[in-house]
Protein backbone atom coordinates (compact mmCIF):
# COMPACT_ATOMS: atom_id res chain seq x y z
CA UNK A 1 0.00 0.00 0.00
CA UNK A 2 0.64 3.53 -0.60
CA UNK A 3 1.50 5.57 2.45
CA UNK A 4 1.27 9.38 2.13
CA UNK A 5 4.11 11.39 2.87
CA UNK A 6 3.24 14.15 4.70
CA UNK A 7 5.52 17.06 4.83
CA UNK A 8 5.52 19.79 7.37
CA UNK A 9 4.92 22.91 6.19
CA UNK A 10 8.08 25.53 6.13
CA UNK A 11 7.63 28.88 5.48
CA UNK A 12 8.58 29.82 1.73
CA UNK A 13 11.88 31.47 1.10
CA UNK A 14 11.41 35.26 0.06
CA UNK A 15 11.64 35.91 -3.76
CA UNK A 16 13.65 38.64 -5.14
CA UNK A 17 11.60 41.46 -6.38
CA UNK A 18 13.74 42.77 -9.36
CA UNK A 19 13.50 40.92 -12.44
CA UNK A 20 15.64 38.06 -13.73
CA UNK A 21 19.15 39.63 -15.43
CA UNK A 22 19.65 37.39 -18.30
CA UNK A 23 16.93 37.45 -21.20
CA UNK A 24 14.42 35.00 -21.31
CA UNK A 25 15.75 31.90 -23.84
CA UNK A 26 13.75 32.35 -27.06
CA UNK A 27 12.85 29.33 -29.30
CA UNK A 28 15.35 30.97 -32.32
CA UNK A 29 18.17 30.49 -29.96
CA UNK A 30 17.57 27.07 -29.05
CA UNK A 31 17.71 25.94 -32.59
CA UNK A 32 20.57 24.42 -34.25
CA UNK A 33 21.54 25.63 -37.47
CA UNK A 34 23.06 23.29 -40.02
CA UNK A 35 26.85 23.69 -39.99
CA UNK A 36 28.39 24.74 -43.24
CA UNK A 37 29.72 21.63 -43.75
CA UNK A 38 27.07 19.83 -43.72
CA UNK A 39 25.01 18.32 -47.09
CA UNK A 40 22.67 21.13 -46.82
CA UNK A 41 21.59 23.99 -49.41
CA UNK A 42 18.98 26.62 -48.86
CA UNK A 43 18.32 27.25 -52.36
CA UNK A 44 16.73 23.49 -53.19
CA UNK A 45 13.16 23.87 -53.34
CA UNK A 46 11.13 20.56 -52.10
CA UNK A 47 7.93 19.14 -53.37
CA UNK A 48 6.73 16.39 -50.79
CA UNK A 49 5.53 12.82 -51.62
CA UNK A 50 1.28 13.86 -51.09
CA UNK A 51 1.63 17.03 -53.38
CA UNK A 52 -0.22 16.55 -56.88
CA UNK A 53 0.62 19.53 -59.27
CA UNK A 54 -0.90 19.44 -62.77
CA UNK A 55 -0.39 21.97 -65.63
CA UNK A 56 3.64 23.18 -66.05
CA UNK A 57 6.25 23.65 -63.44
CA UNK A 58 8.99 26.19 -63.74
CA UNK A 59 11.36 27.59 -61.46
CA UNK A 60 14.95 29.21 -60.66
CA UNK A 61 16.29 26.80 -58.58
CA UNK A 62 17.16 23.20 -57.73
CA UNK A 63 14.39 21.23 -57.50
CA UNK A 64 14.08 17.93 -55.28
CA UNK A 65 10.14 16.66 -56.37
CA UNK A 66 8.79 13.20 -54.71
CA UNK A 67 5.55 14.24 -55.41
CA UNK A 68 3.52 13.78 -58.75
CA UNK A 69 3.39 16.13 -61.78
CA UNK A 70 0.93 16.10 -65.11
CA UNK A 71 2.44 18.38 -67.78
CA UNK A 72 6.13 19.96 -68.53
CA UNK A 73 8.88 20.62 -65.94
CA UNK A 74 11.50 23.35 -66.93
CA UNK A 75 13.95 24.21 -64.80
CA UNK A 76 17.01 24.64 -67.40
CA UNK A 77 19.87 26.02 -65.32
CA UNK A 78 19.42 24.12 -62.62
CA UNK A 79 18.92 20.80 -61.35
CA UNK A 80 15.57 18.19 -60.63
CA UNK A 81 15.97 15.64 -58.42
CA UNK A 82 12.98 13.05 -58.99
CA UNK A 83 12.82 10.92 -55.76
CA UNK A 84 11.72 7.06 -54.85
CA UNK A 85 7.86 8.64 -54.56
CA UNK A 86 7.87 10.61 -57.54
CA UNK A 87 5.49 9.73 -60.22
CA UNK A 88 6.09 12.18 -63.38
CA UNK A 89 3.76 12.23 -66.52
CA UNK A 90 5.90 15.12 -68.32
CA UNK A 91 8.08 15.89 -70.84
CA UNK A 92 11.06 17.46 -68.15
CA UNK A 93 13.84 19.63 -68.88
CA UNK A 94 16.92 20.38 -66.70
CA UNK A 95 20.31 21.22 -66.25
CA UNK A 96 20.93 17.88 -64.55
CA UNK A 97 18.44 14.97 -64.04
CA UNK A 98 18.65 12.56 -61.64
CA UNK A 99 15.69 9.82 -61.19
CA UNK A 100 14.77 7.11 -58.46
CA UNK A 101 11.10 7.33 -59.20
CA UNK A 102 9.14 6.91 -62.20
CA UNK A 103 9.23 9.03 -65.58
CA UNK A 104 7.17 8.69 -68.23
CA UNK A 105 7.25 11.29 -71.19
CA UNK A 106 10.41 12.72 -72.45
CA UNK A 107 13.74 13.99 -70.59
CA UNK A 108 16.59 16.73 -71.59
CA UNK A 109 19.62 17.06 -69.01
CA UNK A 110 21.72 20.20 -71.03
CA UNK A 111 24.57 18.38 -68.79
CA UNK A 112 23.32 14.79 -67.21
CA UNK A 113 21.00 13.01 -66.80
CA UNK A 114 21.49 10.15 -64.31
CA UNK A 115 18.91 6.88 -63.54
CA UNK A 116 19.33 5.40 -60.19
CA UNK A 117 18.32 1.68 -59.30
CA UNK A 118 14.94 2.00 -58.32
CA UNK A 119 14.37 4.42 -61.37
CA UNK A 120 11.62 3.30 -64.36
CA UNK A 121 11.96 5.85 -67.40
CA UNK A 122 9.43 5.14 -70.28
CA UNK A 123 10.64 8.07 -72.84
CA UNK A 124 13.44 9.32 -74.94
CA UNK A 125 16.49 11.02 -73.46
CA UNK A 126 18.48 13.92 -74.63
CA UNK A 127 21.90 15.14 -72.60
CA UNK A 128 25.52 15.13 -72.99
CA UNK A 129 26.35 12.75 -70.53
CA UNK A 130 24.37 10.07 -68.79
CA UNK A 131 24.66 7.03 -65.87
CA UNK A 132 22.46 4.27 -65.70
CA UNK A 133 22.82 2.00 -62.68
CA UNK A 134 22.31 -1.84 -62.88
CA UNK A 135 18.62 -2.36 -61.95
CA UNK A 136 17.06 0.77 -62.91
CA UNK A 137 14.26 0.32 -65.85
CA UNK A 138 14.28 2.82 -69.20
CA UNK A 139 12.41 2.02 -72.58
CA UNK A 140 13.16 4.44 -75.17
CA UNK A 141 15.81 6.28 -77.27
CA UNK A 142 18.96 8.17 -76.00
CA UNK A 143 20.37 11.33 -77.93
CA UNK A 144 23.90 12.13 -76.86
CA UNK A 145 24.74 15.80 -77.60
CA UNK A 146 28.12 17.31 -78.33
CA UNK A 147 29.37 19.78 -75.78
CA UNK A 148 29.45 23.22 -77.28
CA UNK A 149 32.27 25.26 -76.68
CA UNK A 150 32.57 28.75 -75.66
CA UNK A 151 34.00 29.75 -79.52
CA UNK A 152 31.46 27.46 -81.44
CA UNK A 153 28.27 28.94 -79.66
CA UNK A 154 30.14 32.72 -79.99
CA UNK A 155 30.25 31.65 -83.46
CA UNK A 156 26.68 30.39 -84.23
CA UNK A 157 25.83 33.39 -82.73
CA UNK A 158 27.42 35.75 -85.15
CA UNK A 159 25.93 34.16 -87.69
CA UNK A 160 22.51 33.93 -86.72
CA UNK A 161 22.55 37.42 -86.38
CA UNK A 162 24.72 38.41 -90.10
CA UNK A 163 22.44 40.09 -92.04
CA UNK A 164 23.03 40.41 -95.75
CA UNK A 165 24.04 44.61 -96.57
CA UNK A 166 22.11 44.55 -99.35
CA UNK A 167 19.21 42.86 -97.99
CA UNK A 168 17.44 46.11 -97.62
CA UNK A 169 17.30 46.98 -101.03
CA UNK A 170 16.09 43.34 -102.56
CA UNK A 171 16.64 40.35 -102.97
CA UNK A 172 20.23 39.07 -102.50
CA UNK A 173 21.92 37.02 -105.02
CA UNK A 174 24.37 33.96 -104.69
CA UNK A 175 26.82 33.05 -107.76
CA UNK A 176 28.73 30.48 -107.23
CA UNK A 177 30.13 29.88 -110.56
CA UNK A 178 33.59 31.11 -111.95
CA UNK A 179 33.32 34.76 -113.54
CA UNK A 180 34.77 33.45 -116.43
CA UNK A 181 32.58 31.61 -118.57
CA UNK A 182 28.27 31.23 -119.03
CA UNK A 183 25.99 30.21 -116.13
CA UNK A 184 23.55 27.66 -116.64
CA UNK A 185 20.54 27.72 -114.40
CA UNK A 186 17.72 25.07 -113.01
CA UNK A 187 15.72 27.37 -115.07
CA UNK A 188 17.17 26.89 -118.60
CA UNK A 189 15.40 24.24 -120.65
CA UNK A 190 18.08 20.96 -121.36
CA UNK A 191 19.20 20.69 -124.57
CA UNK A 192 19.84 16.56 -125.14
CA UNK A 193 21.34 15.55 -128.54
Amino acid sequence: MWKRDEKPATPAAPQPSAPAATPPVTKEARMDFPKSGDNFRADVAHIGKSVLIKGELSGSEDLYLDGEVEGNIELRDHSLTIGPNGRIRANVHARDITVHGKVDGNVQGDERVELKRSAVLVGDIATQRIVIEDGAYFKGAIDIKKQETKKETKAMAAAASYTSPSSSTGPTTYNAAPASGPQSSLLDEKKYS
